[in-house]
């Protein structure tokens, strides 16, 4: 008897432990992180567990353009959500993105109150 509580408590706590140390992952993006292609009306990040919208969010900046010289990246006009699903992070620029490179710097709060921040780079072009 003793042998079996013990055995059911240690796989218990291996249980717990295994999810308390559990962070909320990018699955997947669109666009792909360091593809070409065209300007997307909305960028959309999907993670592996629901977020608190409050504490969630992005920027999104254009590091270069075409024929230009750009010595700092520029801070584009976007709104930020979090889908009905409660895992997508919806990112949708104010205006169609010129062609260039951008990066997506986020930071998302998942419900178990961990914090993840991340880098998503995409070219338009």
């Amino acid at each position: 008897m003793f042998r079996k509580t013990t055995a059911a408590l240690f796989a218990a706590a291996m249980l717990f432990a295994g999810a308390a140390e559990a962070h909320p992952k990018l699955l997947s993006s669109t666009p792909v992180a360091r593809s070409t292609g065209p300007a997307p009306r909305q960028i959309a990040l999907h993670f592996s567990e629901r977020l608190i919208a409050k504490l969630s969010g992005a920027d999104l900046l254009k590091l270069s353009a075409p024929g230009a010289v750009m010595r700092t990246a520029m801070k584009m006009a976007a709104t930020t959500t979090v889908g009905a699903d409660g895992k997508t992070l919806s990112v949708v620029p104010a205006r169609p993105l010129p062609a260039g490179s951008y990066r997506l710097d986020y930071r998302i709060v998942s419900v178990d109150t961990h914090r993840v921040t991340g880098t998503l780079l995409f070219r338009v072009g």
